[in-house]
């Protein structure tokens, strides 16, 4: 968590150079993460529907997205 610890600390830097590389890193991050959670989701069963509902956004969407991975 650190990393992302230090990351959310810098994307608040007021040098924008500093700032905006650490908002693409967590983006980069947060990327990963959501791709890990869907996949453990749909291994355990869960439907696009359900998976979609917790992250807000549309079946749809979600399939989209995550659904050849």
């Amino acid at each position: 968590m650190s990393n992302a610890t230090d990351l959310a600390t810098k994307a608040g830097d007021r040098d924008p150079r500093v700032g905006l590389r650490a908002v693409a890193a967590l983006r980069r991050l947060l990327e990963q993460l959501e791709a890990v959670q869907v996949r453990s989701a749909r291994n355990q069963g869960w439907s696009w529907q359900e998976i979609a509902q917790e992250l807000g956004v549309s079946r749809q969407a979600v399939h989209k997205k995550h659904g050849r991975q």
